[in-house]
């Protein structure tokens, strides 16, 4: 495993990025960490009204600094948000400090998952789907990118792909 002991996971919203880090995270004896409720915690706020008052961009500069401080700890399972991947910065910093998972999640899944959510930003649009496969096709290469493991979430539960992350990490170094 790369430096600090960190596990990162990445992938777009509605995969399950803190479902599964909150029990990998408990099954491993780490600490878990969610970029974007750090990030709420610190600016008393939550992320619809800092993108409402500081736009994306704003939002992207608190977003790098807040994963420039997360991946210096060690020992976490970090869930990030499925924007992180944008800033070179958090892709360098993601890569080089951690083991980095990708969850893949399909848009039908992601629609089925985030269908009830009045607190995602960039999913206040007439048409959702549009949007998630817009930020599926820019996002996913990014994402390919830095991982380590790439895991389709699409059909299988928070048990399964932790089990299947356990068992990547615990393989010896150079098998695969």
């Amino acid at each position: 495993m790369a430096t600090h002991g960190n596990i990162f996971i990445v992938g777009p919203m509605g995969a399950g990025k803190t479902t599964v880090g909150k029990r990998l995270a408990d099954q491993r004896g780490m600490t878990f960490v969610d970029s974007d409720h750090e990030i709420e915690a610190r600016c008393g706020v939550d992320i619809s009204y800092i993108f409402e008052k500081e736009g994306e961009a704003g939002f992207r500069k608190r977003e790098a600094q807040m994963i420039a401080e997360l991946t210096q700890r060690t020992g976490i399972v970090l869930a990030t948000g499925g924007g992180a991947v944008v800033t070179p910065e958090n892709r360098q910093a993601l890569g080089s400090r951690g083991f980095v998972v990708y969850l893949h999640a399909s848009v039908q899944q992601q629609l089925a998952r985030t269908q009830r959510c009045e607190n995602r930003p960039l999913l206040q649009a007439a048409n959702r789907r549009e949007v998630l496969e817009r930020l599926l096709r820019e996002r996913d290469p990014l994402y390919r990118e830095i991982a380590d493991l790439v895991l389709e979430s699409d059909g299988h539960n928070a048990k399964w792909l932790v089990k299947e992350i356990e068992r990547h990490l615990d393989q010896p170094v150079g098998a695969s």
